[in-house]
């Protein structure tokens, strides 16, 4: 998935930027899960706008940290 396809995902889970996704919205497996938000927290350009937690739910590790949510800024549009 790509990061355009991500941010589509996202929005159309959210209803716009800034509320909380589930990780496990996205639809991907676990290990893909892991991957692609670990790559996406480790650049920079990117992980500005982008804002992992850990909430109620199924938790993913990511980059060795348990996180089971995401939100994305509106900002990240700027990258697309």
């Amino acid at each position: 998935m790509q990061l355009r396809e991500v941010v589509a995902k996202y929005r159309e889970l959210a209803g716009g930027y800034g509320p909380p996704v589930a990780l496990s919205q996205f639809g991907l497996g676990r290990e893909e899960t892991e991957r692609l938000f670990s790559i996406l927290d480790e650049d920079y350009q990117i992980s500005r706008f982008l804002h992992l937690s850990h909430q109620q739910g199924e938790a993913y590790q990511i980059n060795g940290f348990a996180y089971t949510h995401v939100s994305l800024d509106a900002e990240i549009e700027s990258i697309l």
